[in-house]
């Protein structure tokens, strides 16, 4: 069961902060965290691939396999690219690739690489329709091992100041998933420390309070 733990207003929509399980989690677009092989081999990845079936990662080889034909990397750290959904409860799968921690040349320069994975998803986004409901992690989390203090704070500025920037993205709803506990404790401090100091509007008391769903 999916439990809503933090609600912010912005300009053009709704940021939301949701424990749950993020296949199971239904919108317009549903973003994948990525390795640069497009292999599905682990971690979130790797059950995202397990719940759209065996189509997915066929058609995330054939990407591959094109694009090594010009010596280009299946999809690079800051990249992103767009496949169908297969079984996944979504119109359309951005796959990400944030930065690798475990690596320390990534690891060096994470928070650059983290801020380019996500221009990389909204520049995607824009190409889509419908794009009402963008369902994401918090990317480079998970096996990618980037700090979880200093990642939620970059996820929710980087994803607030998008929703609350002059242009629309055309995303009503962003929300942002998690099963992890830890990444969920670090948002929550984060969140309450610098609340006053975001884009936008919390409207968290009012979601418990049943105001609106």
């Amino acid at each position: 069961m999916a439990e809503v733990v933090i609600v912010r207003e912005c300009l053009h929509g709704q940021v939301r902060v949701v424990f749950g399980n993020l296949p199971r989690i239904e919108g317009d677009i549903m973003v994948v965290p990525a390795n640069n092989r497009l292999a599905g081999r682990e971690g979130l990845d790797e059950k995202m691939h397990q719940a759209a079936g065996p189509e997915l990662r066929e058609f995330c080889a054939g990407i591959a396999r094109e694009r090594r034909k010009t010596n280009l990397q299946p999809c690079g750290v800051g990249e992103a690219v767009t496949t169908p959904p297969f079984n996944l409860p979504a119109k359309h799968l951005i796959h990400v690739v944030g930065p690798d921690c475990r690596r320390p040349t990534q690891d060096t320069f994470r928070r650059e690489m983290l801020k380019k994975s996500y221009m990389a998803l909204f520049a995607e986004v824009k190409k889509l329709k419908p794009r009402e409901t963008l369902v994401t992690p918090p990317l480079g989390m998970d096996v990618f091992a980037y700090p979880h203090r200093e990642g939620a704070r970059m996820t929710m500025e980087i994803i607030l100041d998008w929703m609350d920037a002059e242009e629309d993205p055309g995303v009503d709803m962003v929300l942002i998933v998690t099963d992890e506990n830890n990444f969920l404790t670090n948002m929550k401090t984060v969140y309450r420390e610098s609340e006053d100091r975001f884009p936008g509007v919390d409207r968290t008391r009012e979601y418990r309070k049943g105001k609106f769903e």
